[in-house]
């Protein structure tokens, strides 16, 4: 894992995603909603906003998926890996679950792209380590095994994050895709493999972790 830089608000967003959902949810509380749109209206379900349910939201947050792929160079903020459109599944995810914070369901500031395994496994859990606050020294990769690790010398005050976020990193798909990676690597451009531009694009973590421990083929640097 390794810290993702936050990108600004697209200039359509406040459009396509803030202002319709405001608008659902006042519906939802039985106010006239802020925009108009097709279709029945929608009905009254709760009495303030906390107490709507986080399957009522709808996901305008989808609307802005394109914007996030090319914002963060479709790498998945957790894994620090590229999401592939056929069997990636990129999804928008929500640091603060809908269930917890209505204020944040339709912002910018709380969505991280996520690939599918990891946001479906995410679930409410607030434990863990937001990619956009992960610092140096925090996580290790473990090159004999593949697995991300807990550096023994991060700040003792993470380690409950840090290790509630590991068995996410470390479920067995994204461990095979970090073996990939580095087989392909390790083949070269040559051999079928692909250098460690591509690496460092594609996973920059890896690449990271191999030149910190001294792992980059002869002349890479």
């Amino acid at each position: 894992m390794i810290r993702v830089t936050p990108a600004p608000e697209p200039p359509d967003f406040n459009a396509k995603v803030r202002q319709p959902g405001l608008s659902a949810i006042d519906e939802f509380l039985g106010r006239p909603p802020r925009l108009k749109r097709p279709g029945p209206k929608r009905s009254k379900i709760a009495d303030h906003e906390q107490d709507i349910p986080a399957e009522a939201f709808p996901p305008y947050w989808r609307q802005t998926l394109p914007e996030m792929l090319a914002a963060y160079e479709h790498r998945c903020s957790y894994l620090a890996m590229y999401i592939h459109d056929a069997t990636g599944s990129p999804t928008v995810d929500h640091v603060l679950p809908k269930s917890c914070d209505w204020n944040h369901v339709y912002e910018w500031s709380n969505y991280r792209l996520c690939a599918a395994i990891i946001n479906s496994k995410k679930g409410q859990l607030l434990s863990l380590i937001d990619p956009f606050d992960v610092q140096l020294g925090w996580f290790v990769l473990n090159v004999n095994t593949l697995h991300v690790e807990r550096d023994p010398n991060a700040p003792q005050a993470e380690w409950v994050r840090i290790d509630a976020t590991l068995p996410l990193l470390n479920q067995r798909p994204c461990v095979r895709e970090r073996e990939e990676y580095v087989r392909c690597y390790q083949l070269g451009p040559g051999a079928g493999g692909f250098d460690l531009v591509h690496l460092e694009f594609r996973a920059p973590f890896i690449a990271f972790e191999l030149r910190r421990q001294e792992k980059l083929l002869r002349g890479d640097a």
